[in-house]
């Protein structure tokens, strides 16, 4: 029987390149979104991400969290999404999987520097990250939820190719062959389609990186 699989926030960049992915794979896919459905997830849910009830979603093996926002108005919208779906899944089976952040991961062995840290990170992104930590702590200290926050590399590529090839790291900024963190929006959505088949990495960080 193939998986059952929820992709809040499907219309999005990242959401509609996780539901081809999942599709193609002959996986049982359900859009959940406020609008009309412009992905190739064969089911709907028209539903607000804040509305959204452990009913709706106890019958799903995974849910991946896809929202996004760049916006003042929408940027919120990360780590609001992110912990209600943490508050609604605690307790279930239901493996909650977030499309994350980059600058959360850290640079040192020692885990006390990250990659928002350094000089270089523009400051119009540091909201962005600021949102994506603030959802990523809370899913660190929940409590009966089986979670995975995938971070992409630090340059993640909305056009890049799909290579097929990704190396699944952990909490340090990874570099592929070339020395550099660089990943595809498409490879990035292979990794997480991996990912909600395995069930694999409850209740941790990883991050992905092009070969």
């Amino acid at each position: 029987m193939s998986k059952k699989i929820a992709i809040v926030g499907a219309n999005g960049a990242a959401g509609k390149l996780i539901a081809a992915e999942a599709v193609a794979r002959g996986l049982d896919v359900t859009a959940i979104v406020r609008a009309g459905n412009s992905s190739a997830a064969q089911n709907v849910l028209s539903k607000d991400a804040l509305e959204l009830t452990q009913e709706d979603l106890i019958g799903f093996d995974a849910v991946i969290d896809a929202v996004g926002g760049w916006t003042p108005e929408t940027i919120r919208n990360i780590p609001e999404v992110m912990i209600h779906l943490a508050d609604v899944l605690s307790g279930t089976d239901v493996h909650l999987l977030v499309v994350g952040g980059a600058g959360s991961l850290y640079i040192n062995p020692e885990h006390t520097v990250t990659v928002d840290m350094g000089p270089d990170f523009p400051d119009d992104w540091k909201p962005l990250s600021d949102a994506h930590g603030e959802g990523l702590a809370y899913l660190r200290a929940s409590e009966g939820l089986k979670w995975t926050y995938v971070s992409p590399a630090a340059d993640f590529q909305a056009e890049g190719a799909r290579s097929g090839a990704y190396t699944l790291a952990g909490e340090e900024l990874a570099l592929n062959a070339a020395g550099e963190s660089t990943l595809s929006y498409a490879d990035y959505a292979i990794a997480m389609v991996d990912l909600a088949e395995s069930g694999h990495h409850g209740a941790e960080r990883v991050s992905v990186v092009s070969r």
